[in-house]
């Protein structure tokens, strides 16, 4: 599978042998990604942001406040070269998600502990979603080909609206070799040790199409736990020039570990390390499938 650096020449020979059969090529050195059927996949993982980055983002965000780990300039992107249709994932974004939803902060027991968080000489009033709970289901952009059709096209724009169409979860579960793959951390936070805050995004491009998973993962210790699921499915079609269909479902569970507990569930938060684990446990409080648009 390319994404994967291990293995030895007979696995590597057997990669190479099933890029060649889907018509699919490997981004060259200094690039990591695959192009087929018309696609341009490639991601990124860089170092946290410098202490210099940080302050100029909570500039721009209007914030005091950023997670622990904000990796600003690792990033995914699919680019269908020929329509221009561009989905891409970064962590300005979603902060920005964040701060415009504004949650309003969990309560905690351990939220004395946290009064000199984030600046020990300051007193930090827990007065903000410390969780760091965004909205974001990505990004998209219309990228024209030419200076000419960004003059022509200068009215044209992406938008999602709601659609009966399902993701084949079935079908993406056959013995189809994975061509790519890759998993990208946006940002994460501790929570001062009391649980975790995790945004990923995860992409796998088979023969027949590309699937990603962006997750928003939240466990506050003894308190919460929150999974803001989003998935995203592209099938290839034979003619590369025709306009990709796009499907994203949005999922998103949360329940109180009181209420699980209430239901038989265990009561200790070390159960619920692994959001793979428990998905299914959480309550669905949110659910829409959409389809990506063009419009002029």
């Amino acid at each position: 599978m390319a994404g994967d650096h291990g293995g030895g020449e007979e696995e590597w020979k057997q990669e190479e042998s099933e890029l060649k059969a889907a018509g699919a090529v490997l981004l060259p050195d200094g690039h990591f990604g695959i192009r087929l059927k018309g696609w341009h996949i490639e991601s990124s993982k860089r170092a946290i942001l410098s202490s210099s980055a940080v302050h100029q983002w909570e500039q721009r965000l209007g914030t005091s406040h950023l997670p622990e780990m904000v990796f600003g300039d690792s990033a995914l992107f699919l680019l269908h070269v020929e329509s221009g249709i561009k989905i891409h994932f970064n962590a300005f974004d979603a902060l920005m998600g964040w701060k415009q939803e504004a949650l309003p902060p969990v309560e905690v027991p351990a939220a004395a502990k946290w009064k000199f968080r984030s600046k020990p000489s300051q007193q930090v009033i827990l007065d903000y979603d410390y969780t760091f709970t965004t909205p974001y289901c990505g990004s998209e952009i219309f990228v024209p080909n030419s200076p000419r059709e960004s003059v022509e096209d200068g009215c044209c724009s992406l938008h999602w609206e709601d659609c009966d169409q399902q993701i084949d979860l079935a079908a993406l579960s056959s013995r189809e070799p994975i061509l790519f793959y890759d998993e990208v951390i946006l940002y994460e936070d501790e929570l001062a040790d009391n649980g975790v805050s995790l945004l990923t995004v995860k992409v796998r491009v088979m023969p027949t199409c590309w699937f990603l998973l962006l997750r928003f993962w939240l466990r506050v210790d003894g308190v919460l736990m929150r999974l803001r699921d989003t998935r995203m499915h592209c099938a290839f079609v034979t003619d590369e020039i025709a306009r990709p269909i796009i499907l994203r479902e949005s999922c998103w569970r949360e329940a109180t570990l009181q209420s699980l507990t209430a239901k038989g569930f265990p009561s200790d938060s070390a159960a619920y390390g692994d959001p793979n684990l428990i998905s299914q446990t959480l309550p669905v409080v949110a659910h829409k499938i959409q389809r990506l648009r063009v419009s002029r």
